[in-house]
């Protein structure tokens, strides 16, 4: 008997993001093989009903077809202004948010067991007049969760994470940003995590050092000593098998990662650059810590592909992917 026999189809809700940017195209691609790749998933996607239609036949989709049915249904949310592939306009930067809002609170509510979200552009929200650093961030003020955990995988039958202890930080405010209690949080984070969502029994841990050569003993730097190490520790003395800190230049090689599960960078540009280089286009971005299972793709808004069919929506397959069996696991399915 098969589980869409034996389970209820998990609830996805998927955000198409910047209008004029890639993100409605690609929900329609990657919505194309729904019934092939999730039979036992319905999607609801948010946006502009017209500007989904109009850019799926852009790119080949009979959007209609598609949209008919049980499985995927649209939740008709209007944009602020017409939208051009391509060109940002600052009148669609709440509608943006709209189409966040909707889909937390019916995370929230649990209408929906999860939430994809397509690439944003974070300028055009700011333009629009509203402070908005990004969809970590917003998740986490929306939610009301004190600290999440960014996340970026590759995919694959051992694919690399790399999650971050400080997110869209100046590379000047990281040090300060860096604590203990906040490192041995975060790594709590991961490890509920990776085990509650990611089926991983006991999850092993990397962690770098914040600077060159893990802060060469003290001459490079202090932070590892006055605040990585004692907070590994203390991570240890709690049950998660957390290590290091390793310097972050030799760590990202075969012979460390083989037998790990995550790397805790402290910075965005740390080990994200690494991740992105081996992952990019089907790589995915995961918010731990939230009472909400939220999924992303790897990349931006890709204007300059918007409307022309060439954007590759392996990501974003990857991202439904994984935010179907987060919300199996979560169901306990």
């Amino acid at each position: 008997m098969s589980r869409a026999a034996t389970h209820p189809p998990v609830q996805i809700a998927i955000t198409t993001g910047e209008p004029a940017g890639v993100g409605p195209e690609l929900t329609a691609q990657a919505l194309a093989g729904a019934a092939a790749h999730w039979p036992d998933a319905r999607f609801t996607v948010l946006g502009d009903a017209a500007l989904l239609a109009g850019r799926a036949k852009a790119v080949g989709v009979d959007w209609a077809s598609l949209a008919s049915g049980e499985r995927i249904r649209v939740l008709n949310v209007a944009l602020g202004a017409p939208s051009v592939a391509g060109k940002l306009d600052a009148a669609n930067g709440r509608y943006v948010l709209a189409l966040l809002d909707h889909a937390i609170d019916g995370a929230l509510a649990r209408t929906f067991d999860a939430i994809v979200t397509a690439p944003l552009q974070k300028s055009t929200i700011n333009d629009a007049g509203v402070p908005f650093t990004g969809h970590t961030e917003y998740l986490s003020e929306r939610t009301g969760t004190p600290r999440v955990v960014m996340m970026l995988a590759g995919t694959g039958q051992r694919p690399l994470r790399v999650a971050l202890a400080t997110t869209h930080l100046p590379l000047k405010d990281v040090s300060a940003a860096l604590s203990i209690e906040g490192l041995v949080d975060t790594l709590r984070i991961i490890d509920h995590d990776l085990r509650e969502h990611f089926g991983l029994p006991a999850p092993r841990i990397l962690v770098t050092g914040l600077n060159p050569h893990a802060g060469e003993n003290g001459y490079l730097g202090r932070e590892e000593i006055d605040v990585i190490e004692p907070a590994l520790k203390a991570a240890n003395a709690k049950g998660i098998d957390a290590r290091g800190p390793y310097p972050a230049d030799t760590l990202f090689q075969p012979r460390y990662l083989e037998h790990a599960d995550c790397v805790l960078a402290m910075f965005h540009d740390q080990g994200l650059p690494v991740l992105k280089y081996a992952t990019f286009g089907e790589g995915i971005n995961v918010t731990l810590g939230l009472p909400i299972v939220r999924t992303s793709v790897d990349h931006g808004t890709a204007l300059d592909l918007a409307g022309s069919g060439r954007a590759d929506a392996g990501s974003l397959i990857a991202a439904i992917d994984t935010a179907v069996t987060m919300a199996r696991n979560r169901r306990g399915n």
